[in-house]
């Protein structure tokens, strides 16, 4: 579904990322890993078209991306939660939610399945974002790129900042939408997590990637090795 060749990404002159090749197959969980900056959130800003990216190739579904705006990666079928949530903190869970549909130029409703995945914020509808809890606010923030009913949901460090209870919530959900079809790319720097989840990894150390393969195969010391602190 999502194909990625020779990608380099830059901030200002510096080169953050050097050739980056990644492969997300439809209907699988792909995880990359890798300490802290070592250019995995960059990797996610390029998919979107927030960083320069002057080199290489960002294809989904044959689509060439790379010279396309945000917005239209998005209208693309990107659901892309980013590092930190970026919820809006004066607006009611539900009012975060509508904004989900702004891909679609807010055309459609909000599908009665979010409340199933996410009960919580069915009770919660009228607060403020800025009121909710870490874990809420990050459950808040992959209901609202659901809405739109992207084909592929990016997301950046999920787990980051959460409480264990949550972390298992938001892993089940994931294994929800795996279920449901959904294909999935996920920054995260817990290894446990993503063992129960994932079907592929990447592992990325300055700006390069340095191993892949299968979770099934996962040497779990060497990996663990690699992105430890």
């Amino acid at each position: 579904m999502l194909k990625i060749k020779n990608l380099q990404a830059y901030y200002g002159e510096s080169i953050i990322l050097k050739n980056i090749d990644l492969n997300v197959q439809e209907g699988r969980i792909v995880c990359l890993l890798g300490r802290n900056g070592v250019g995995k959130s960059t990797f996610l800003k390029s998919i979107m078209g927030m960083v320069c990216t002057p080199h290489g190739s960002i294809c989904l579904e044959n689509k060439e991306l790379i010279n396309e705006p945000t917005y239209t990666r998005a209208r693309s079928g990107i659901g892309y939660v980013p590092q930190g949530r970026d919820i809006f903190p004066q607006m009611t869970v539900a009012e975060n939610l509508r904004l989900g549909l702004e891909i679609n130029n807010g055309i459609g409703k909000i599908s009665p399945k979010i409340y199933e995945l996410f009960p919580v914020l069915k009770e919660m509808l009228t607060r403020k974002g800025g009121n909710l809890s870490g874990g809420q606010q990050q459950q808040l923030a992959i209901a609202r790129a659901l809405v739109s009913h992207p084909k592929l949901l990016i997301l950046d460090e999920p787990t980051e900042g959460i409480q264990p209870s949550i972390i298992q919530d938001i892993g089940k959900v994931i294994l929800l939408l795996k279920k449901e079809g959904y294909t999935i790319l996920i920054v995260e720097q817990y290894l446990e997590f993503i063992l129960n989840i994932a079907d592929d990894y990447y592992v990325m150390d300055k700006g390069e990637i340095i191993a892949q393969g299968l979770v099934s195969k996962m040497d779990k010391e060497e990996i663990q090795h690699k992105i430890a602190i």
